[in-house]
């Protein structure tokens, strides 16, 4: 394994940063994305860092929303945390600055980053900016990463509706909402996680993973139709296709490994939402972790 492994939330995360030894002293550790996987991690005896992510620019001092945290025991400026609302690019040079201060202020030398959601963007834009500085990135793991675009970005430029929920009532429901969740939430986050945007996007990154080992998780808990293909099955946010990068070029992701759990949805937030156990989300699905632990060792 590398020196440590750095946990990356997605879009409208909030999250503290934690070290092996500190976490938020009350609600959850590491936020609602990473509590569950950043326990396990520890439990197999890694060096777990999780990276500061909030909803706009500043410093994560606490999370009052839903499953939140406070007393967080290091606070890092705003340049080193990640606005989760905003640009893929822009949050992968904060991303980046805070790995550059990991090497300096731990020693580190090399990482894995595993990342939820829109996180893998965030991180495969970090392993852009770090290229000749800071420590190296070994391994990227992502879990429902938008590779290819997600449910909400691709309602903003009009390539799939309402129209497309073939009749699941969660679906429809998540379909009907994604244009006024944007509209109050996003920063310029919903706009880049659409497939128009990131087709142009990955063909910019052409390179930048050629030395690194990508393992790419995907689920489809909802799979009431088989098309249009960059819906069907879905998470609730992210096609398992998206996902699982089936159709990036092999020379954006020339060394990739894909996964597939049918039963998952995005996050613990869809699973509160449909009634399902947190078990169910890939964030917090200790089948999902078994896979990211041989990711580590591979």
């Amino acid at each position: 394994m590398a020196d440590a492994v750095v946990l990356v939330s997605g879009g409208a995360a909030v999250t503290p940063f934690t070290d092996p030894d500190r976490a938020s002293g009350s609600g959850l550790a590491a936020g609602n994305t990473l509590t569950a996987l950043r326990a396990h991690l520890l439990e197999r005896g890694a060096a777990v860092f999780t990276a500061p992510a909030r909803i706009g620019d500043g410093e994560v001092r606490e999370d009052a929303g839903w499953q939140g945290f406070a007393d967080v025991p290091v606070v890092l400026p705003s340049e080193m945390t990640v606005n989760a609302v905003g640009g893929i690019d822009e949050g992968g040079a904060r991303l980046a600055a805070f790995l550059r201060w990991l090497g300096e202020e731990h020693g580190l030398t090399d990482v894995d980053l595993v990342a939820h959601s829109m996180g893998g963007l965030f991180s495969r834009a970090a392993i852009r900016h770090l290229q000749g500085s800071g420590p190296s990135v070994h391994r990227l793991v992502t879990l429902g990463t938008p590779w290819e675009g997600s449910l909400l970005g691709d309602v903003l430029t009009g390539e799939i509706s309402a129209n497309d929920a073939a009749g699941d009532e969660g679906t429809a429901q998540i379909l009907e909402r994604s244009r006024s969740y944007a509209a109050e939430n996003s920063q310029g986050a919903a706009d880049q996680v659409s497939r128009r945007f990131l087709r142009e996007w990955n063909a910019a990154q052409v390179g930048v993973l050629d030395t690194i080992t990508v393992t790419a998780i995907g689920a489809g808990h909802f799979h009431a139709a088989s098309a249009p293909l960059q819906l069907w099955p879905h998470d609730g946010l992210v096609s398992q296709r998206s996902a699982r990068a089936d159709d990036v070029p092999s020379e954006v992701l020339p060394r990739a490994v894909r996964h597939s759990f049918h039963d998952d949805v995005h996050s613990i937030f869809f699973a509160d939402a449909f009634g399902l156990p947190w078990e169910r989300a890939l964030t917090w699905d200790p089948e999902v972790f078994a896979v990211v632990d041989d990711a580590l060792q591979a």
